[in-house]
């Protein structure tokens, strides 16, 4: 049996890739290789390859992402993805959210 705390782990990181996803692009547009390497770097943690383009896709089809460039210098078309001013919006309101958990499990 897993322990509380490695499903809390999965739950604010795998099973909410979404966040971690808009926040990168927050910095920058980005093809989803890139995306995952990241989200690694910088929150430890490395998303499965298809996980984050089911995740992107989701993101793009619910106007969250959009699509920026298609790029084919050699091999195959690389797509890059820009988060949306939605997206923007939708990120907020999920600091928010974390932020005020936080503070009431902190202050309890």
């Amino acid at each position: 049996m897993r322990k509380p705390s490695e499903k809390l782990f999965d739950s604010i990181t795998k099973d909410n890739l979404w966040i971690y996803i808009l926040k990168i692009l927050l910095k920058g547009n980005y093809h989803p290789y890139v995306i995952r390497e990241k989200i690694e770097k910088n929150f430890g943690f490395r998303p499965g390859r298809v996980t984050s383009y089911i995740v992107l896709k989701r993101l793009e089809n619910e106007g969250y992402v959009k699509i920026v460039k298609r790029e084919a210098i050699s091999g195959p078309e690389r797509i890059y993805y820009k988060i949306t001013q939605k997206g923007k919006e939708e990120i907020k309101k999920a600091e928010d959210i974390l932020r005020y958990w936080y503070r009431k499990i902190k202050s309890f």
